[in-house]
């Protein structure tokens, strides 16, 4: 994303290079062998890329608007605008001025909450909630993180999804998320710090943070001369729960495809326009999200199958292919022997995994 984006290397925080998965008896696996020198997972403050990235866009002639937006008000014919209703806030005010701007064509890139999504009847998405800590924690513990993530997985963290501890400037981001239990979030909280209590311990907690995060992408992502993109079009990956490289990738799509369109300003686009953006977009990554979709429904459903994933993670073929798919966003074709091998050993893992469930329910009273 740095290379493709042209973003400074200064606003990373950290780069990642080892990833340790930790299973739910804390069997843990290192991951990160099969990485070349120049390769590695960088680690940003929402705060700091998102304010990069609107100096950049102000100081390429796009108008920033601090601003909330209300409503969108349909065109009333073929070529007609729409109109956006929205509070403008300025100079730090509390209360926000309505006003009204009219444009010929809508991105929604207003996150999983989506107004805009709401405006063109886009439909709803199941979502999980991901609820993250950031926390100050002391120099001599910050030493282990200045390269490492952690992935913590078990019902203790999450019953769908996974705990982490990823590395920031000064501190470290401790978090989990769920699907199906909402309502206990702060129980599995509770558990990840708990997981990864003698690394954190002493550390002070200097920032909560909760976000709905998408589970699939919306039903109808345009309508008309409206599109959907990121967190608002449910551009959120199963298993790893990545979004952001998604979200910029779509979003510049669907501006390419706006500014193909119209021949550079000099015709009015319609739906066929942004229908070319979203069968691109579904062409490119389908395969991907099919593939997390798959992985998580398989080995996120019960201990005995996660202790199955972590044990499958110390291979370096899994390692390479995982690393390769997540860093350059695809899945990677792999060697037909070695994807052999890997389905044995899968099954292999599964059965081991069944078995421990079997004995595990002998001893439930």
């Amino acid at each position: 994303m740095v290379g493709e984006f042209g973003l400074p290397l200064d606003i990373i925080d950290r780069r990642v290079t080892k990833m340790k998965m930790i299973s739910p008896s804390n069997v843990a696996v290192d991951i990160g062998r099969t990485l070349k020198p120049n390769e590695y997972i960088g680690m940003v403050r929402r705060e700091v890329l998102d304010a990069y990235l609107r100096e950049r866009a102000a100081e390429s002639g796009a108008e920033v608007i601090n601003g909330l937006f209300l409503q969108l008000d349909m065109p009333e014919g073929p070529n007609q605008q729409y109109k956006i209703h929205y509070s403008h806030y300025e100079g730090g005010a509390l209360g926000g001025q309505r006003k009204t701007m009219e444009v010929d064509a809508v991105i929604g890139a207003d996150g999983a909450n989506s107004r805009v999504a709401k405006s063109i009847d886009a439909g709803d998405y199941e979502y999980a909630i991901a609820f993250q800590e950031r926390v100050k924690i002391p120099d001599d513990k910050m030493v282990y993180y200045e390269e490492r993530a952690e992935m913590y997985v078990g019902d203790d963290v999450s019953p769908d999804f996974y705990g982490w501890v990823f590395p920031k400037c000064d501190h470290v981001a401790v978090g989990t998320g769920t699907v199906t239990h909402k309502g206990q979030i702060k129980q599995f909280q509770a558990a990840t710090r708990l997981r990864a209590k003698d690394k954190i311990e002493g550390g002070k907690i200097i920032r909560v943070e909760a976000h709905p995060i998408p589970e699939h992408p919306r039903p109808r992502r345009s309508s008309g001369r409206v599109a959907l993109v990121g967190d608002a079009a449910g551009y959120v990956t199963k298993c790893s729960g990545e979004g952001i490289y998604f979200a910029a990738k779509s979003g510049r799509m669907c501006a390419e495809a706006i500014v193909e369109g119209s021949e550079n300003g000099t015709r009015m686009i319609d739906e066929s326009d942004l229908k070319k953006y979203l069968e691109k977009f579904d062409r490119m990554y389908w395969p991907t999200y099919k593939v997390l979709d798959i992985l998580q429904k398989v080995f996120y459903r019960s201990n005995p199958a996660r202790e199955a994933f972590v044990e499958m993670c110390a291979d370096e073929y899994v390692q390479k292919m995982t690393f390769d798919s997540y860093l350059y966003k695809k899945v990677v074709p792999g060697n037909p022997l070695d994807d052999l091998k890997l389905a044995v050993n899968t099954i292999g893992s599964l059965v081991r995994a069944n078995a421990l469930r079997r004995e595990m329910s002998k001893l439930t009273p």
